[in-house]
């Protein structure tokens, strides 16, 4: 028998990408994103505590471009996380697991996600007279 050099088990490198493998992707890392910014979201609650002076920096790193960013970031991975949770119950519950409707559902999910960003955003700089 012949030695092939060919990998054990499959990965990456031997299956090309298909949105149902992506998302489930993008799933785990959008966890993981909310999870760092709960802990951002906890130094801005916490930080009010220990005076205006500690408040006043915690303001300014959140209201730059690049805390903007990052809130806008963890408000994608919050509303993705959320569709995409909602999609898992259904298959918690035995439905959707035909391949048209699992494709339709992910890219629903990725459409109502950012549809929702888009419009918690809009009615934020709204709200702030857009500046």
């Amino acid at each position: 028998m012949a030695a092939t050099n060919r990998p054990l088990s499959p990965h990456l490198q031997v299956y090309r990408p298909q949105i149902t493998s992506m998302l489930s992707i993008l799933h785990r890392i959008t966890g993981v994103a909310l999870g760092l910014g709960t802990v951002l979201f906890t130094y801005w609650l916490t930080s009010a505590a220990y005076g205006p002076d500690a408040f006043h920096r915690a303001q300014g790193l959140m209201g730059s471009w690049f805390g903007l960013l990052v809130l806008f970031g963890f408000t994608f991975a919050l509303y993705y996380h959320l569709c995409n949770g909602i999609r898992h119950m259904f298959w918690d519950i035995g439905m959707g697991y035909e391949m048209t409707t699992l494709r339709k559902s992910g890219l629903f999910v990725v459409l109502v996600t950012i549809v929702m960003t888009i419009a918690t955003w809009a009615y934020i700089w709204s709200r702030a007279g857009g500046s």
